[in-house]
């Protein structure tokens, strides 16, 4: 749960594109405002964080008229601002199912990721969750994962970051909820829009792939809060200060995989790293505020460092108080995840929360659906983590239940689909 901030939103003018014949009726249209009022996102766009984000909120009536862009140099769902629900579904290839298989689906996949996030129905066969919806910043993010290369008979072009993560000691895996050939990132401002984006990737599997694990999240509605800000955890904790931004000079460098990067189907693409992470919240919420903000770091009303200022001042890490203790404590979250104390490393933290019932002794089955992208994860995650791993002050308070590595291409250009230059190189 390394601390940094979220990118947010480009903006640019929508326009109104008429569906193709038997794609059905656009949403849009049935809405009749959202061309007119709606923000173009760019997936390879620009993006701001919602603590740089203008001053007011976004107005609850135009969320729905928010639209990604589906073709683009990377893949949607990575630069994007945090939205309001998400669904991360994990898919196994059927038994006998090939490379030939696997490339229809992900044409498929395409296809439908295109119109769904075009406000435009899937086809004559939609089911009409989402009918009197806009685009609702709905993404569709797709990846392979270690296993798919072997089932595809395409092992030459499996990434060297693709293998397996290391074993941490606050492991506690679940293999069934773990891994998988294929996975899908889907997030969307309306939970019918997110919902109906998700039962069209299952249709669309067909005979070809079976789910393997699915996991539902949310975050905070844009617009819920006076002014934009960072989003909040299940603990109560502002929860991405300090993430890389897209303008930072050294935001591609640790994000994206260089044009001239190996291999080359992966060129614009990025590696995303899945934790199913339990908050044990029955006994962090026991803490004293003062003992929680010790454990992380920061304050909890503002996320200002322990060592002063506001949240997005820099956090000295040498300042102590009249008795000589250090007031970023030594095990402190924040601490140990800053760039400068891991050799640089970074990661583009973009999580949704979860819950998902009571246990049967009262405690509840919450936490993060950690989702982190790197340009390569043994210099990004893999070295947060064991530094976390060796004594964070948080590590007592959370367990990892699940885990999941994956290479995520760049975007399609127009007429491509999401995969084509592994799957037909």
């Amino acid at each position: 749960m390394a601390e940094q901030s979220l990118p947010g939103v480009a903006e640019a003018a929508a326009t109104e594109e008429s569906p193709a014949a038997g794609q059905g009726i656009s949403r849009r249209a049935l809405l009749g405002t959202a061309g007119a009022t709606g923000l173009v996102l760019g997936a390879a766009g620009a993006a701001v964080g919602y603590a740089a984000a203008p001053a007011a909120a976004t107005a609850l009536t135009s969320v729905g008229s928010d639209e990604v862009m589906f073709h683009g140099k990377h893949q949607a769902g990575i630069t994007e601002g945090l939205q309001a629900r998400g669904h991360l579904v994990a898919f196994d290839l059927a038994a006998g199912a090939g490379r030939k298989e696997a490339a229809a689906l992900l044409r498929r996949w395409s296809q439908t990721a295109r119109r769904l996030m075009a406000g435009e129905a899937t086809g004559a066969h939609d089911t009409d969750v989402a009918r009197d919806a806009g685009p609702s910043s709905l993404t569709l993010t797709f990846g392979f994962g270690h296993s798919f290369f072997s089932r595809t008979g395409l092992e030459k072009q499996r990434p060297v970051a693709l293998d397996p993560l290391p074993d941490f000691s606050s492991d506690q895996l679940d293999k069934a909820r773990s891994n998988g050939d294929l996975w899908v990132q889907i997030g969307a401002d309306d939970a019918l829009v997110a919902f109906h984006a998700l039962r069209a990737v299952q249709k669309d599997a067909g005979g070809a792939a079976k789910v393997r694990w699915q996991m539902n999240g949310f975050n905070r509605t844009p617009g819920a809060t006076a002014h934009p800000m960072t989003a909040r955890n299940l603990m109560g904790q502002l929860d991405g200060t300090r993430n890389p931004k897209p303008g930072e000079s050294d935001f591609d460098r640790r994000v994206f995989v260089p044009e001239s990067g190996t291999p080359a189907w992966m060129a614009n693409g990025s590696y995303a790293v899945v934790r199913r992470i339990r908050m044990l919240l029955d006994d962090w919420e026991k803490l004293s505020l003062g003992t929680q903000e010790a454990v992380i770091g920061r304050r909890k009303a503002n996320g200002a460092a322990l060592s002063g200022g506001t949240e997005t001042t820099a956090m000295d890490l040498e300042k102590t108080d009249a008795q000589g203790d250090l007031l970023v404590p030594v095990n402190a979250h924040a601490r140990i995840t800053r760039p400068d104390q891991n050799g640089g490393a970074a990661i583009l933290r973009r999580p949704f929360s979860y819950h998902d019932g009571i246990d049967a002794d009262g405690a509840p089955d919450a936490g993060l659906l950690f989702v982190c992208w790197q340009a390569d994860p043994l210099r990004g995650f893999v070295p947060l983590q064991r530094k976390l791993d060796r004594g964070d002050a948080l590590s007592q308070y959370i367990r990892h239940e699940s885990s999941g590595l994956f290479a995520v291409p760049g975007g399609a250009a127009e007429g491509e689909y999401v995969g084509q230059r592994l799957l037909e190189g």
